[in-house]
This record gives C-alpha cells, sequence and structure tokens, in this order.
C-alpha cells in the first residue's frame, strides 16, 4: 500500500520545495490536464473535459489567424504567377514581332530588288549573259546572299542563266512554282538541296508588262544570310529561334531540333494572322514557351521556343524564399498557440484544481469541527454518568468502611477501588479527548505548546492499534526542544495524518519512528519514518499534486497529504519526502519556532 497524497493549491499551486527530489525530473511535453477525468463532474463533463477544451482553443484560434494568412498567400501567389507569366507572354511576344519584321524586311528587301531588275530590264536585254551576270554581281554587292539568276520565257525554257550550273535550256513549264508565280505574279519557295546539295531557296518574279513577251525572273538565295538575320536577334537563357515551312520542316539550324530540312518533333502552330504565344510540352517533358508568327506571302513560320523554368527562376527563387518566411511564420504562430493555449488552459485547470482543493479543505474542516463537537458531546455525556458512577462507588466504599463485617473484607474494598480507578482513567480519556475535540474544532489561535504533549496526546489514541498490531513505535523528541508558538490543532492534524499514513503503509509487526530535532536557531524538524512499502520514484514527484492516490480503492480519496502540505504552509513551515520501494518512507517537516499569526 502506497501512502494516500495529494496537495493542496489553496496557495497558489505552489509546489514543495526543490529539496524534495535532489535529482531532476524527466520533462514531459504532456500537460497535466491532458489525462484529467473529474469523477464527480456528474452531467457536467463537457466543462472539465480540459483536453476538449485545449483543442477547442487552439483550433479557433490557428484558424483565425493561419487562415487569412495562408488565403492571402495564395491569392499572392496566383496573382504573382499570372503576372510572370503575362510578362514573359509579352516579352516574348514582343521579341517575335520584332524577328518577324527583320525576316519580312530582309525578304521585301530581295523582292524589292528583283523586282527593280524584272521591270528595268526588257526581255532581250536579261537573256544577254554579260547583262544578266552584271546584274548578278550588283544584287551580290548590294543585298548578299545571291548565287544565281534566271530568265524564263513565256514557254517555260529557262533562255537566261548565270550562276555555278549550265541550266540554259531547261524547261519548267510543268513545275508547280512555275505554275504558282504565273498565278500570283511572285512565289517563294521552301529551303531545299537542289542540285547544289546546299540548303537555299528561290524567289521567282513575272513580267507581264511587255504584251509581246512575259518571262519570269527566278533568283536563288542561300540560306545564310537567313540565318544571319536570325543569329542577330538576343535570345536569353538556352531559347531558340528558327524558320520551320507549313509542314514543320526546319528551314534554318536550330538549337533544340538541328539542322535544316530536318522535322521538328513538336506540332505545327495553327494558323494566326498576329503574333501568337502558348505553353507547349517538349520533347523532353519540359514545358515551353512557344512564340511563333506566320511571314506574310511565304510559306515561312518564326518560332521562338524557350524553357519556361528559366524564365521563371528567379521568381522561383522568389517564391521558395516567401514559401520558407510562410512556413517559417506558420510554425512560429501554431508554437505561440499552442503554448498559449496550453498556458491559459493549465491555468484553468490549476484553478479548478485549487477551487475543488479549498471545497474540500472546507469539507474536511466542518468535518473536524463536527468531529470535535461530537467528541466534546460524547465526552460531556460519559462525564455524567462516570460522576455518579464515582460518587456512588465512594459511598459504597464508606459504608463498606463503616461496617467491620464489611471493612475486613478486602476483595469488596479493592473491587470498590477498581471502579474507582476505572472511573478516573475513563476521566482522563474524556479529559484528553475533549482537549483534542476542542483543538481540532477551534479557530486558528497561536499559543505555546511542547511538540512531545502533542505526540502523546495523539499516541494516547493509537496506542491500542499499534499494540494490537504489535509495531514497534519510537519517539525520540530531546529535552532541548523549545516550545513553539503554533497552532495546536494545525500540528495536531499534521501529525496525524503523517502517524495514519505510516500506520497504513507498515505491515504489522513493523517499525514507526518521529524524531524531533532542532533546525537551525528558529526552526524545529519532525520525521516521521517506517519501514513500509514505500512509494514508487515514478510517483514520488506526484504526492503532492491534487487528488492523487493509489489507495481509491481502499477508500483513499487522496486529501491527507494535500492537507497536511496546506497546514504546514499555513504554518510557514515546508514538507519534504524520501523514500525507497520496498525500505520505507520518511517525511519530515519543517515548522518555526514562531509562527506568525494569520492576517
Amino acid at each position: 500500500m502506497v501512502h494516500q497524497s495529494a496537495t493542496l493549491l489553496a496557495n497558489g499551486g505552489m509546489r514543495p520545495l526543490a529539496a524534495l527530489d535532489p535529482m531532476p525530473s524527466k520533462i514531459s511535453l504532456k500537460p497535466k490536464f491532458w489525462d484529467h477525468h473529474d469523477v464527480a463532474a456528474g452531467p457536467f463533463k463537457q466543462l472539465f473535459n480540459f483536453r476538449r477544451l485545449w483543442k477547442q482553443s487552439v483550433l479557433l484560434t490557428a484558424s483565425v489567424t493561419l487562415l487569412p494568412l495562408i488565403f492571402m498567400a495564395v491569392i499572392d501567389y496566383s496573382v504573382s504567377k499570372r503576372a510572370i507569366t503575362s510578362e514573359i507572354e509579352l516579352r516574348t511576344a514582343r521579341l517575335v514581332s520584332n524577328t518577324r519584321r527583320a525576316v519580312s524586311y530582309f525578304l521585301s528587301e530581295r523582292k524589292a530588288a528583283l523586282e527593280f531588275i524584272v521591270f528595268d530590264n526588257a526581255f532581250h536585254s536579261m537573256i544577254d549573259p554579260h547583262r544578266l551576270e552584271v546584274l548578278l554581281e550588283g544584287l551580290k554587292r548590294v543585298f548578299g546572299g545571291f548565287t544565281d539568276i534566271g530568265v524564263i520565257d513565256s514557254t517555260g525554257m529557262q533562255r537566261g542563266y548565270v550562276g555555278p550550273y549550265d541550266l540554259k535550256g531547261v524547261k519548267y513549264e510543268k513545275e508547280a512554282w512555275y505554275r504558282e508565280v504565273l498565278e500570283r505574279g511572285i512565289y517563294i519557295s521552301d529551303v531545299f538541296l537542289g542540285m547544289r546539295h546546299v540548303p537555299h531557296f528561290v524567289i521567282a518574279m513575272l513580267n507581264a508588262s511587255d504584251e509581246a513577251m512575259s518571262y519570269v525572273v527566278r533568283a536563288s538565295i542561300d540560306t545564310e544570310r537567313f540565318r544571319q538575320v536570325l543569329a542577330e536577334m538576343e535570345i536569353s537563357g538556352r531559347g531558340d529561334v528558327f524558320i520551320i515551312n507549313r509542314e514543320g520542316v526546319l528551314q534554318t539550324p536550330s538549337r533544340f531540333y538541328g539542322e535544316a530540312l530536318n522535322q521538328i518533333p513538336i506540332p505545327v502552330p495553327a494558323f494566326s494572322e498576329r503574333t501568337e504565344v502558348k505553353s507547349i510540352v517538349g520533347p523532353d517533358g519540359k514545358t515551353l514557351v512557344l512564340g511563333y508568327a506566320y511571314i506574310e506571302d511565304t510559306p515561312f513560320i518564326l518560332m521562338i521556343c524557350k524553357y519556361q523554368a528559366e524564365l521563371i527562376e528567379s521568381w522561383t527563387m522568389v517564391q521558395w524564399e516567401l514559401l520558407g518566411f510562410l512556413t517559417l511564420s506558420v510554425i512560429g504562430i501554431l508554437v505561440v498557440i499552442l503554448g498559449g493555449s496550453t498556458y491559459l488552459v493549465g491555468r484553468i485547470y490549476e484553478a479548478d484544481q485549487r477551487r475543488v482543493a479549498m471545497l474540500h479543505q472546507v469539507e474536511y474542516a466542518n468535518k473536524m469541527a463536527s468531529i470535535g463537537r461530537l467528541a466534546a458531546g460524547v465526552a460531556h455525556e460519559i462525564n455524567n454518568p462516570l460522576a455518579i458512577i464515582n460518587e456512588k462507588a465512594g459511598l459504597i466504599k464508606d459504608l463498606f468502611t463503616l461496617k467491620q463485617s464489611y471493612g475486613k473484607n478486602e476483595k469488596l474494598l479493592g473491587i470498590v477501588d477498581a471502579i474507582l480507578s476505572s472511573v478516573e482513567r475513563c476521566a482522563a480519556i474524556t479529559r484528553r479527548l475533549l482537549g483534542f475535540a476542542r483543538h481540532m474544532g477551534s479557530d486558528s489561535t497561536i499559543q505555546p505548546l511542547h511538540i512531545r504533549d502533542v505526540i502523546d496526546e495523539i499516541f494516547g489514541f493509537l496506542s491500542k492499534e499499534t499494540s494490537y498490531r504489535n509495531i514497534h513505535t519510537e519517539i525520540e523528541v530531546p529535552d532541548d526542544i523549545p516550545k513553539i508558538e503554533t497552532d495546536r490543532g494545525k500540528v495536531q492534524q499534521i501529525l496525524l495524518n503523517l502517524i495514519n499514513n505510516a500506520l497504513a503503509a507498515v505491515a504489522d509487526g513493523g517499525h514507526l519512528v518521529i524524531n524531533v530535532k532542532r533546525f537551525g536557531t528558529d526552526h524545529i524538524a519532525m520525521k516521521v519514518s517506517d519501514d513500509g512499502c514505500g512509494i514508487p520514484q515514478s510517483d514520488l514527484d506526484r504526492v503532492f499534486e491534487p487528488f492523487f492516490s493509489t489507495k481509491t480503492k481502499q477508500g483513499g480519496t487522496g486529501l491527507g497529504l494535500s492537507i497536511t502540505y496546506g497546514l504546514t504552509q499555513e504554518l510557514g513551515g515546508t514538507i519534504r519526502v524520501r523514500s525507497e520501494l520496498g525500505k520505507g518512507t520518511t517525511f519530515t517537516v519543517v515548522l518555526p519556532v514562531k509562527t506568525r499569526p494569520p492576517q
């Protein structure tokens, strides 16, 4: 059996002095109220469910503080993402538009030069090899990129040609490009290899102003100059700019998709008269920002591709910084919420424990007062018949003494003396009971007393139990122990509770030692030691906690040490405990020699 234990929190919930436990206890993150169950709550259990109250407090506070923060963070993220996406699309569209103007200018410049030659020269002049060579050299010198020039008559035969190949006399009347130039007046071809096996494209223009002889001038242009136009455009990061035809065949080299005339692995974008920007998934599974524009009156489509991750890399870094700040903020807020809620609910729990402890203290005080009044009434009721018995026994003894026949009967006189002795013993017991009850039921009064008298008075009631259970009792009170000025009733209750706990802990035939010593110059120390079952180390930290008891199944309420601790505090003293499981327990109460009167 373990000592019943609880703590009185009437004095602000103070714990015993640190000296009670010389070793530091383990730090526990679980609040005291977490496993609390108030068995006396009745139908109002939800009001005393402190764990539920803590959860509600955390949930409500977290919702009020975190939801707006997270909501604003989500909105800011969404707005920032839309803004950066819009900025990327705008910059890409601007770059595509500028590049398209450069390509269109390159083509328009060469179309204009060819148009000037066509309409400035007659057919007979154009088929003159020397004149045609002069014109080609002029185009190369002024514009560059021209590799050959040919003149084709109305029958489709090439009548004049200047270039690296012998193409004079070749007939083109069945070629699709020839028919197209006759219909539209101008033709710009895709890039192809041709006889030279070098990528190039053709610009052909019809001269129908001469009614007698219409003809077509066809010029080949090297794509190197075409590529240089694109190379001059500034594409940040790993961007790529290239031109494809409407079948998705590269017309210029591409950083992503290889050399000219390769088929690109992405779909050809839909036709649009204006610059378009969209996001697509590339062959490598990464998101690309694709800007494109169809170049008017040509088979060419200008395309600019950029990796989206690279474009938003700076924003991504800021995003991670903001996310880290948000995470730290949320963690900080949660720590404050958890700590604040735990602190507040803990204070509510402690206040409730103080309230309950005070109610039990009042109940205990009323019970002791009632016991005192009952003991006083019983003592008075017993004193009256004892007085009569004493008077009648004395009268019988006087009568026996007057008559010689009875006066010499020692047996009868011995019986009368035994009656008188028993009456005197009963009277002493009732006087002791009256004195004990008077102090138990009286208000707090400071008076001088000998601590030995209080101990003897208590053992006057407990001597029968110790004798019956064969418990060896030792009382060690030196003669130099001074009188102390304190509340006799409270000292009686302190010692009575500790001695009762010790008697409950020891087995029959055990030992109980009460030792009183000086403690400094103005204190005395009372030790109540037993060799009982002891208190487990895990329970030592809790012996003074509210309503903690291991004897609840045997009727323990956990109020004994609670009241003992509270009474000790009220007298200005301290109480400490030392115990070892299976070897016994020692409670030490230190009281001042002079107790200050209560305010």
